[in-house]
């Protein structure tokens, strides 16, 4: 009965264990984003090397001075961290692509000018 009882117990645990990390790798991945140019950014693209440039969803854009949080969506999970990151500005112009890390150092945001 102990035994039985020992049993239900490490079983309810280890669910709860998973079901907190699979909780907190939906909000693990993220990036922070700093617009410290004068211009409003519309549209932030991202692409692992060698791919297509896919767009994150930033609603009606990043205003100057505006830092904000960005979310990884869960479908990509499995894509590189490394990765090039370029903005486009409400005036049309664009910057130049970079190469970030985006499982390193998180919380340091990403500042386009």
């Amino acid at each position: 009965m102990i035994k039985q009882g020992f049993l239900i117990s490490a079983s309810l645990l280890a669910f709860s264990l998973v079901a907190n990390v699979a909780s907190a790798s939906a909000e693990q991945w993220y990036f922070y984003v700093k617009n410290s140019s004068n211009t409003t950014i519309k549209k932030l693209l991202v692409g692992e090397p060698n791919t297509t440039w896919g767009a994150f969803d930033i609603g009606t854009g990043i205003v100057p001075g505006e830092n904000t949080k960005m979310v990884w969506d869960t479908s990509t999970n499995n894509q590189l961290c490394k990765q090039w990151i370029k903005a486009q500005f409400a005036d049309g112009s664009e910057s130049s692509p970079s190469f970030i890390d985006f499982c390193q150092n998180l919380d340091d945001p990403i500042v386009f000018q």
